[in-house]
This record gives C-alpha cells, structure tokens and sequence, in this order.
C-alpha cells in the first residue's frame, strides 16, 4: 500500500516533533502512530493546556510530561502536529509557521477551506502541497469516504454523492469517548443517563445532529463532506447530499454511500477498481456474511469498502456501497503522519524543510564569505607590508 511504500522509503531525519493536544484522543493517537510507522523522531514535545500541564505520561518514547504551550517552544520542532480546535489553530497556526519555522499539519477544519492552504489526503493529492509550510488535515468523515471514491472517481468520473453517516463517540474526542461509556454505566445501574458533549442522551439512541445548524437545514459537518471532496478531488462539479449520524459506537465512522457516475459501471468494475487503490480493502462476501464493521475496522489503517451493488434508483450510472475506517487513524492521526511522512521524504534533498539546518546553513554561508573576504584583506596588507620592507631595504 501507500503507507507501506512510504514507510520503506529512506526517510531522512531525525526529526523535533511537537503535539499541541497530546492529552487529547489524536493526540495520544498521533504518538502511537509516529512509533508504530517508525517516523524518526528526535526530540517528541507533548504541549497541553494548563489543566494537564505537569503531568507526566508513559508513552512508547519513554516518561514525556505534558508541557505549556507556546509559540517560540513550539517553532523549535521541525515538525508540529495541531490535535486542537479550530480556534486555537487560527491564533497559533501561522505564527508557528511562519519564516524559519517548521512544517504545521492542522487537524482542526481552520484553514481547510483556505485557497491558499493545501487539504491534503496523501494518496490523493500529495502533489497540492507544493511549498506550503501549513496543511490542512481533512475532516474525519471526508477522508474515510475519499479513501474508496478516489479510486472509482479516477476511472468512471464522479459526479454525484448521497452520504448517510454512522459517526462514532470518538468522532467527538475523548470526552466523547467518555460520555458514552459514562452513559452505558448510567443506563446499566438504572439511573438517568447524562450529556454534556452530545446534545442529546447517546447510549440506545442516534443523533442525526453533528456540529452547528446552518441557514439551508444542513449542519456544519455535513458542508464538510461537500467542500472538502471537492477541494482534495480538484473538481468542484460533483455534488454532495449528507446526513451526518452519531451512534452509540466507540471507534470507527461507517458510510452508505450512492454513487453516480458520468459512465457505466458495475458492481465488480468498481470491487476491482477499489481493490488497485491505495489503503482500501474490499471486504464484500454475501455468503460469508463479510462487509464493513466499526469492530474490524478498528485500529486499522485501510478503509474497509463493500455491500457494493447497482444502484436501482440510478441505474447503470449508480452504486451503492458501504463504507468504514478509523476515523482517529485514517480521519486524523495515520493521515497527519503521513503527510509529514510525504514531506520529509521528497524533500530529503533540500534545506527548505528543515527550517533550523536552512538557517545555520545560510549563517555558515554567510560566516564563510565574512571570513573570506578577512583573508584576502589579510594577504593584501601583508603583500603591502612586505613591499614596503623591500623598499626601506633599498634605501
């Protein structure tokens, strides 16, 4: 797979890398996959807010404690992953990357819709980073389905999507996580089940309300769906109707999916073009009762893909499919990873990655002409000197 390609690849380093939000869900997920993909860390930099300052965690780096948080603290990494939310990204983001600073990868959705940030899902279009110091990392829902519609877009043009979501707590980070369970142990001793996080009581239940209301009945995270596949895939034609879901799961997004597509296209035209794609498993057999659930797609790095069949309201231009993947993984960490991965490793060549060495190269640069032209000043007052001891001599 890609992951794997990369991963083999001869990866510079090491490298500083620095978590804002590492007592969060993806924060703790970040540190697991940059050791479980063996990203050549040097110094691991764990910033929290001042609640969890302090403390020290055991991590497969060793002890870390949690640090406070700052910019100057955080522009001596050389890469900065942000596991925070879209406020603290707009104030930090830019300041941290800004001249001689280090690569930022965002998590949050503040600059995914900027036209001057790249949304980048690597398998898809590593190619949009291009110099950018700042990359937006896409919203968990997109990316899981991007991951089995790049494939079929490539080959039979993508033009319109129907996304019914099943978006687990952990779409909502670890007080998500906790709700829930917090909830099934409320449900279980027989009293009144609580929410804070959620809007409404999550165990035994669904909620069809992710993220804030907008003015056409659509929520927040449902225009997510839309902007961000037609940023990643470069084509703002295609069409995108959402309904984003929460259920009472732990881990893993689910998607039904209905495809339309600008050719014909069957069921196993689509198994076997989703099967050549990068960090996708076909995982549809009927007889053994085999398709995509959140309990095997759980802490997998490949999106699982299935249930695929005509469509019978679209024809032979339609596909219905079923979709699941780890959204802390494929949705947030795996992918943050690896487009530092992608970066470090195309750039291995070049300083402008690497802010510090690009520094101390220019100042070295810089020190060498310094000293070059202290040299030739020096011959040039010892060739006077000497001159003029040869005609004293003379005299």
């Amino acid at each position: 797979s890609f992951a794997t390609t990369i991963r083999c690849g001869k990866m510079p380093g090491p490298f500083d890398v620095a978590i804002c939000g590492a007592s969060g869900a993806v924060g703790a997920e970040l540190v697991e996959c940059l050791h479980k993909r063996s990203f050549p860390v040097g110094k691991l930099l764990l910033f929290t807010s001042p609640r969890s300052a302090g403390q020290t965690v055991h991590t497969k780096y060793g002890a870390k404690t949690f640090e406070l948080f700052s910019v100057a603290a955080a522009r001596k990494a050389d890469v900065v992953f942000l596991a925070v939310d879209g406020d603290f990204s707009r104030e930090h983001a830019k300041a941290i990357a800004a001249a001689r600073g280090p690569i930022v990868i965002d998590n949050s959705s503040a600059f995914r819709y900027d036209p001057q940030v790249p949304l980048v899902v690597p398998e898809i279009n590593k190619h949009s980073i291009g110099s950018s110091k700042l990359i937006a990392n896409p919203n968990c829902t997109t990316a899981v389905a991007a991951m089995a519609l790049w494939p079929l877009h490539r080959e039979f043009k993508l033009e319109k999507l129907i996304i019914s979501t099943y978006q687990a707590a952990s779409g909502a980070g670890q007080p998500g996580i906790d709700e829930l369970e917090e909830g099934l142990r409320q449900w279980a001793a027989g009293k009144e089940v609580t929410n804070k996080k959620f809007v409404h009581p999550l165990p035994f239940n669904v909620l069809p309300h992710i993220d804030k209301f907008l003015e056409d009945g659509y929520t927040k995270e449902e225009w997510k769906v839309l902007a961000e596949t037609q940023k990643i895939f470069e084509d703002p034609s295609i069409k995108v109707s959402c309904t984003a879901v929460r259920v009472p799961t732990r881990r893993a997004h689910a998607e039904a999916i209905t495809a339309v597509f600008g050719m014909d296209v069957t069921p196993e035209e689509a198994r076997k073009a989703m099967a050549k794609g990068e960090g996708v498993e076909v995982v549809d057999d009927r007889a053994s009762n085999r398709y995509p659930m959140p309990l095997n797609a759980s802490g997998k790095d490949d999106v699982e893909v299935g249930r695929v069949r005509q469509s019978s309201v679209f024809g032979m231009r339609g596909l219905d499919l079923f979709v699941c993947g780890d959204q802390l993984l494929r949705g947030a960490a795996l992918n943050a990873v690896l487009i530092a991965e992608v970066v470090m490793l195309e750039d291995a060549q070049s300083l402008r990655r690497r802010p510090q060495l690009a520094y101390k190269g220019k100042l070295l640069r810089k020190q060498f002409v310094v000293w070059a032209l202290v040299l030739a000043l020096l011959a040039a007052a010892y060739q006077l000197l000497t001159r003029a001891l040869q005609a004293a001599q003379e005299l």
